[in-house]
Parts: C-alpha cells; structure tokens; sequence
C-alpha cells in the first residue's frame, strides 16, 4: 500500500470539527480542574514512558563507594562527591552533617512520599483524561445532530454533519483507550516500582550514617573523678 492509497483509506475518518470537540473540550475540561502545576507534571511524565525500569542497583554501589571514602578521607570528603541522584545526594548532605540514622531514614522516606504523590498528581491526570474523552465525544455526537437535524432541508450538508457526530464518538473512545489509560498505566506501574526500588536505598544509607555519626562523648561528673582518684 503506497502512500496515496493510504491517504485515501483513512480520510473518510478525518474530521477536525470532531477533533477539535473531543481534544479541546477534554483539555478545557482538565484546565477547569486541575490545578496548572499537575498539568505540567502530568505532561513532563511523558518523558518516563521511554525509559527503561529505575533500579536502585547502581545507586547502592555508589553507596558503597561513598562509604569507602569516607573510612579512608573521613565523611567531609563526602562534599566532594558527584552525586547524580537527589535523594542520595540530600541523604549524603545530612551525613555530613552530623544526621544519625534515624534522621537520614525520616529523610529518605519523606522524599519517598512527595515524590509519589507527585507521581499520583500527574497519574490522576491522565485518568481523568480517559474518564473526559468519551464524555466529550458524546457531546460531540450531539452537536452533530443537532446540526443533521438543522439540515434537513439541504441533504449534501447532512453528510458533514452526521460525520461530526458519529466521529467524535469514535476520538472519545480512541483517546480514552488507546492514549489517556495506557499512559495512566504505564505512569503507575513506574511509579510503584520506583517506590520499591528506592526503598532499599534507605538501610545501607541509614548504616553509612549510623557509621559516621559522630561519637557522642558522656560527661563525666566531678565527683565520680575523685571517687576514681580516691
């Protein structure tokens, strides 16, 4: 099949009114409610779909390594230290700042939470958007016959009218099914295995800091010196 033969098989199914109903009304619907910084987010989600799974593996070697360094140039030689991912790297800043394990785990596991419900903002986006499409498409269908029925009188305009309302009910449900759900899906499977992934950074994290905490020295009162003297 060339290309001609292809432009003519599927122009039958082209209608930018309809197009424009569904698209446009979904969009609207989704700018009405949901506030502008989930939009964005849900749209830069996009750039997850191509990629392949998150693994924590890499990170934990780093891990290992940053605990290497620090037993050899002590934990300050940790602030020179690259670190590409956000979590271990404000993990690693708490470490040389005195953070015991407790804290750097507290620490790991809000970051874990904001980023999830970030991940949960841009997924109820594209839900929302496969729960819009169709509803769109029915209105579409209305308006187109609304004007089948407007045009009654002029049968070579019934055809463009009837192609309106048939149309935007075949882009609501291609939108919805084959567009918003899978997107929505694939962005939540990410983003659970992202979570599971990133907590096992927390306990070789929370030991490299329970290691290089620094020792709490226990003042010694000046009585038990002179029972020692005595």
């Amino acid at each position: 099949m060339n290309e001609t033969d292809f432009t003519v098989l599927i122009a039958p199914y082209l209608d930018p009114a309809a197009a424009a109903i569904v698209a446009g009304g979904t969009l609207a619907a989704l700018i009405l409610r949901t506030q502008a910084r989930d939009l964005a987010r849900a749209v830069a989600a996009l750039r997850v779909l191509p990629r392949g799974r998150f693994r924590a593996d890499p990170l934990i070697d780093q891990i290992g390594a940053l605990g290497r360094i620090a037993q050899r140039h002590g934990v300050l030689a940790l602030d020179r230290s690259v670190i590409a991912d956000p979590d271990v790297a404000a993990a690693v800043a708490a470490i040389v700042d005195g953070a015991e394990g407790d804290a750097v785990a507290d620490l790991l596991e809000a970051r874990r939470m904001a980023r999830t419900e970030r991940h949960v903002a841009a997924i109820d986006v594209w839900a929302a958007a496969a729960e819009l499409a169709p509803a769109m498409g029915m209105i579409g269908t209305l308006i187109g016959l609304v004007r089948v029925f407007l045009k009654m009188n002029d049968p070579a305009a019934i055809g463009g009218a009837m192609a309106i309302a048939l149309l935007a009910t075949l882009y609501g449900a291609v939108l919805a099914s084959l567009i918003a759900l899978p997107v929505a899906a694939r962005l939540r499977r990410a983003a659970r295995e992202e979570a599971f992934e990133r907590l096992r950074l927390e306990a070789p994290l929370r030991l490299l800091a329970v290691r290089e905490a620094p020792r709490r020295r226990v003042p010694v009162m000046v009585e038990d010196d002179m029972e020692a003297l005595a």
